[in-house]
């Protein structure tokens, strides 16, 4: 499974697709100060930092293996930026430690093997993305029966008001739950005219998916708000 993909060449250039389709909403969203859970190569981060003209923009990631940054280092180019900030942090640590409102965007595209790790999508981690940001994205990745899209989306429907998603039939999906009102229609033709056609999945729609639904909370997972877990 191809992980990363940056070009050294131009780090405005974003391989993968739903990553592609994360830029739109964010961009939709004027979205500055973006806290990253999971950084890998950093190519969005990276992406993101190499387009901002506000020099207030941040793009903060937090990545818990040591050794997947040293190998972005050695041989993807990651090095030292204005407006990009890389530690060797636990995400949900991270963002239980940030001020209320303090952020434009919460972006996780974390996986252990293809799951997202549990204790970043239970009603009580996204709770604390809420308190700290009007916007967030989670990278999935799925098949036709939409199991851990309905999962995360009932998460999401407990923190934000507002949830849909980016996607395909099958592999990566990104949904997002805001506070925000965007305009969705120029979100879905926009990705509808990336290289890989992304569906926008309205509100309203996504509601009837969930709908029975139950969203995972820490009691679900054994786990206590904040402890680390991969």
């Amino acid at each position: 499974m191809d992980a990363s993909y940056v070009d050294l060449a131009d780090p405005t250039h974003l391989e993968f697709d739903y990553m592609r389709w994360m830029r739109i909403v964010l961009r939709a969203a004027h979205a500055c100060r973006v806290i990253h859970v999971g950084g890998g190569a950093c190519a969005l981060p990276r992406a993101l930092a190499a387009e901002a003209s506000d020099r207030s923009g941040l793009q903060e990631v937090c990545e818990v293996d040591p050794d997947v940054l040293a190998l972005a280092r050695e041989h993807c180019g990651l090095r030292r930026k204005r407006g990009l900030r890389v530690r060797v942090a636990e995400g949900r640590k991270f963002i239980a430690g940030q001020p209320a409102a303090g952020w434009d965007a919460v972006a996780i595209d974390a996986f252990v093997a293809a799951t997202v790790p549990r204790h970043l999508i239970t009603v009580e981690a996204l709770g604390d993305a809420a308190r700290v940001a009007p916007l967030a994205l989670i990278n999935v990745l799925d098949d036709r029966s939409d199991r851990e899209v309905r999962l995360v989306a009932a998460a999401l429907s407990a923190a934000y008001p507002r949830v849909w998603a980016l996607g395909g039939r099958t592999g990566n999906t990104i949904v997002v739950g805001s506070a925000l009102r965007l305009d969705l229609d120029r979100i879905a033709a926009r990705s509808a005219a990336d290289p890989s056609p992304a569906r926008l999945t309205t509100p309203e729609a996504m509601a009837r998916m969930v709908a029975g639904t139950l969203p995972l909370r820490d009691q679900d997972i054994g786990e206590a708000t904040g402890t680390d877990s991969r």
